[in-house]
């Protein structure tokens, strides 16, 4: 998923339009997870990036994304770009 979100809008508080970004970023993982994995993958990976937009965007983890988000709410960003893509993944032997 690459989208931008916008944080203003007339009929919503930029609050709950954050809201509304998480669920559906709650939604998104949740279905990607879902799916089969190949044989020889254990678990679904998920690399993030967040930013104002995609050329400032920085790497963050999977459940870092309701921080930045909260973060981005708190600096007055007019629009949030949100990046994620999955990837199947082995667990490390130790």
């Amino acid at each position: 998923m690459k989208k931008v979100f916008p944080l203003v809008s007339e009929r919503h508080k930029p609050a709950r339009l954050v809201e509304q970004i998480k669920g559906e970023v709650k939604k998104y993982l949740k279905r990607e997870r879902n799916k089969s994995l190949p044989d020889d993958h254990d678990y679904w990976g998920f690399n993030c990036r967040l930013g104002q937009e995609s050329g400032s965007a920085k790497v963050c983890h999977e459940k870092e994304i309701g921080k930045s988000l909260d973060h981005a709410l708190a600096e007055g960003w007019e629009a949030i770009y949100l990046e994620i893509l999955v990837e199947p993944r082995k667990r490390r032997s130790k």
